[in-house]
Order: structure tokens, then sequence, then C-alpha cells
């Protein structure tokens, strides 16, 4: 499910099963290397997308949590923190955060949830057929993720 209306009406019938939120981290970034910057979130964007489309039912793709990358990292890391404490605050289970911003893997210790992190495919130089060929191969290396995080029991939030 998607952050649309026409999407919380369906998961107001079926909340009990949708339990686990999936976030882009999306870096802004503007003055230099914006179009790398830029590449990074729209391809965070697509594979989430991708990726809760297999899982219509059990995800919701929250919007992106967007961050300039000269933000420090304790700032970036506490705002994320209160998007996580109000999702599961307010029935979700697990949140899966998905960036393709290298900067997440030292913080991802600090993280309530599940990082995952991957790295972005010379998607310039590809063709719509490729980049989609790309997307869905990169989503089911990382499906086994989503299936074991639900074999387990959700992550305490200690305060």
């Amino acid at each position: 499910m998607k952050w649309r209306a026409e999407n919380f009406l369906m998961y107001e019938q079926a909340k009990e099963y949708v339990d686990t939120a999936l976030i882009p981290l999306i870096p802004l970034k503007w003055g230099e290397e914006e179009k790398q910057t830029i590449i990074k979130g729209e391809y965070t964007s697509y594979l989430a997308e991708y990726l809760e489309t297999q899982f219509t039912g059990r995800v919701f793709l929250m919007p992106s949590f967007t961050y300039l990358t000269i933000e420090q990292t304790e700032d970036k890391l506490r705002r994320l923190k209160q998007w996580d404490k109000h999702l599961v605050d307010n029935g979700f289970k697990h949140i899966i955060y998905i960036t393709a911003d290298i900067t997440w893997r030292t913080i991802a210790p600090q993280l309530p949830d599940e990082l995952i992190w991957t790295p972005v495919s010379t998607v310039e130089s590809m063709d719509k057929t490729q980049f989609r060929a790309t997307i869905e191969q990169q989503a089911k290396e990382l499906m086994p993720i989503f299936t074991t995080k639900w074999q387990e029991e959700p992550k305490s939030r200690g305060e």
C-alpha cells in the first residue's frame, strides 16, 4: 500500500495484516554532486515502490524521509527515530528503512529497526527495460530480508 487516500481505505480494512512500514531514505544535496544524489534517490524510490507491489497487503510504503547530506548525523537520526516511534505507537510492528546512501551503513547499529542499503547501478546508461530488470533483480535479492523479519518478534524500542 502506498501513501495515497485510496490505499488508506484498504489499509483500514486490513490493518491487522499490514504490519510493516517501508521508509525510503532520500538524500538532498544541491550545489555539487546533484546528479549523483538524484540518482541515489530515484533508485531508492523505484526499488521501494517495486518492493511494495510485491508485498501489497503486508507493507505500507511511507513518504520518503528526506534529509540534507550536510545535516548532522544526530539530527537526522533523532528525526528518523521520531518517525519510527510514531509508526510503532500507531500499530506498525516492523519498520524497514531503504536507501542507496552509504552513509547510513555507519548509522545502522543506532537505528531502531532494519536498514536495507543497496548500491546504485549505473542507471544512466540503461534503457527502461534494463532499468526495470535491474530493479526486479535487486528486489528479488532483498525479499528474504522481509520474510525473515516477519518470522521474528518485532524489535523492542528501548527508550
